[in-house]
């Protein structure tokens, strides 16, 4: 059955300023970027070697290509461990941040890509 979840699909507006969001303000790097008979597929990823990586596609060709497709935001949760220099680097780029919550797992907050997409990040409390 299924053995590890390997690809997020991120439905975009506009893939170059996703794609400079990712790799620019998170640092991802770019897995992989293919251009296939009219559609882009880029792929990102915290490290080249992460075992899942986020898709950033076009949402109008996607639309375009399956109406019934759901292409809104996923909610999706990042790790970190340094959540307080991750925060103070967000908001010193103006990057759109929520405060810093406690949890009973640990410290999150969430913030906004360019396109007011909301993502959420956590570190882990110690055990």
């Amino acid at each position: 059955m299924i053995h590890q979840l390997g690809q997020i699909m991120v439905y975009v507006n506009n893939q170059d300023r996703a794609l400079s969001f990712w790799t620019e303000i998170l640092e991802f790097v770019i897995v992989e970027e293919i251009n296939l008979e009219g559609m882009r597929w880029i792929e990102v990823a915290p490290s080249i070697d992460s075992e899942t990586t986020i898709i950033l596609h076009d949402k109008e060709k996607i639309s375009s290509m399956q109406p019934e497709l759901n292409v809104g935001t996923p909610s999706l949760m990042f790790f970190t461990n340094d959540l307080d220099e991750l925060y103070s680097k967000l908001k010193n780029m103006q990057i759109t941040v929520g405060d810093i919550v406690t949890v009973p797992r640990g410290k999150v907050f969430n913030f906004a890509d360019y396109e007011d997409n909301y993502f959420a990040v956590m570190q882990k409390a110690k055990e």
